[in-house]
């Protein structure tokens, strides 16, 4: 039943997730070519909040539980295991206080509304994932600006989404270069449970009344422990909290 409804339900919530996206395209131009930064976050804030709801169209919940007690002060690595393109409009928005940037694929800064603006823009890392070298330096670059302005950052560890769940084996080498220009960022570990569900028949149809998760976990202070370690923690952190 839930498989059949998503054949009817489907085009309705893609319809409305991409006037979203097209209508808030040029309110980040606006926003960000005569307001400057700050306008342009709170645009692509809302963005994503109303990107979160189209999903309630299928019957889909999102529920965002941080219980911990994260500082304002000091930057932070949020790394999460990654599921589905579900998984990203609620990182963004519940975490929009501690000015979260994503490392993304290059390819993704053309030709989509809203989305190529705000990845050109917004002040994350778009790396090119055929040219390490390419790769390290926009990740420093970006540990750079989250020191500089006091920013995050969301990583996801596995470098693929999972499609049934488990959680891959976390890369230790992205958070290594972040490090590097930002020693003092701490790791915050984010639980994603469910996701997968919503996109477990792909992109047609999508799954319907689908309770999705994100639990933020106890933070890891990177102190001298070796990358790699710290992790592999936040791995262990979020495979116990999803089992």
């Amino acid at each position: 039943m839930k498989k059949l409804l998503g054949y009817f339900l489907t085009p309705l919530t893609a319809i409305a997730f991409s006037l979203c996206l097209v209508i808030f395209h040029p309110l980040q131009w606006i926003a960000f070519r005569f307001f400057g930064y700050a306008a342009h976050k709170k645009v692509v804030d809302v963005l994503n909040l109303f990107l979160l709801r189209t999903f309630y169209i299928l019957g889909d919940t999102v529920t965002f539980i941080n219980e911990q007690n994260l500082p304002l002060d000091r930057p932070m690595i949020f790394l999460a295991n990654h599921q589905s393109l579900l998984d990203i409009p609620p990182l963004i928005y519940y975490l929009r206080k501690y000015h979260a940037k994503f490392i993304s694929k290059i390819e993704l800064t053309k030709n989509i509304p809203s989305i190529s603006y705000n990845l050109k823009h917004g002040g994350g890392a778009n790396i090119n994932r055929e040219d390490a070298r390419q790769s390290m330096t926009e990740l420093m670059k970006l540990g750079e600006r989250m020191k500089a302005n006091n920013w995050s950052a969301v990583i996801f560890p596995e470098g693929t989404r999972s499609k049934d769940g488990s959680v891959k084996t976390f890369h230790s080498a992205g958070v290594a270069a972040i490090l590097k220009k930002c020693p003092d960022a701490l790791l915050v570990p984010i639980a994603i449970n469910n996701a997968w569900k919503v996109m477990k028949y792909g992109y047609y149809p999508l799954n319907t009344f689908t309770a999705v998760t994100w639990t933020v976990l106890e933070p890891i202070e990177p102190g001298k422990t070796p990358v790699a370690e710290l992790v592999l923690e936040a791995e262990n952190r979020i495979k116990a909290a999803i089992a």
